[in-house]
């Protein structure tokens, strides 16, 4: 099926999935976000819909796993932050006397470290770090989903041994 004529398809579905995305959202500007998610990763997989099936289903699922998705993001950053907030004065009298160079030594090793990863572990980990799931990744790079939980596996080990200095140094500044 042709771009065009699938984009015709799911058009026809926007009202239905605007309902759908208020049911998930409860505000018509997050809603409109979530429904333009949807329909850029439904065309990005076009290739996999199945002629013939549910394509509102299908429609809805991609919605629900992307408002899913999005909500662990938020969650996650909301931690970082709250764990942020509740610094002790001891702990900022320590940072207040570090600089802006230690942070970027950092960067840069870790930049160095992912650089020195094989291709085949780099990929799967940088796309989980942003936030994609095992079988998005899966698919996306066209490799198993056990593959993909391996070679994410080995990076982790890969990045922990290369970047141990710093994780040894967070214990003697404590």
């Amino acid at each position: 099926m042709k771009t065009q004529e699938f984009s015709a398809l799911i058009y026809n579905n926007t009202d239905a999935l605007h309902r759908h995305a208020m049911r998930f959202t409860a505000d018509s500007d997050d809603a409109n976000d979530l429904i333009q998610d949807t329909l850029i990763k439904a065309l990005r997989f076009s290739h996999q819909f199945e002629k013939g099936s549910d394509l509102k289903a299908w429609l809805f699922v991609i919605m629900k796993n992307t408002f899913i998705n999005d909500y662990r993001k938020k969650t996650k950053r909301a931690s970082i932050i709250t764990s942020e907030d509740n610094i002790s004065s001891s702990h900022l009298m320590q940072s207040a006397t570090r600089n802006a160079g230690e942070h970027q030594f950092l960067m840069r090793d870790i930049q160095l470290a992912l650089s020195k990863l094989p291709e085949a572990y780099r990929i799967p980990f940088i796309r989980y770090f942003e936030g994609f799931k095992y079988e998005e990744i899966a698919t996306e790079l066209n490799i198993p989903l056990g593959t993909v939980k391996t070679h994410i596996h080995q990076a982790r080990h890969l990045l922990k041994k290369q970047l141990k200095n710093y994780k040894d140094d967070a214990f003697r500044s404590k």
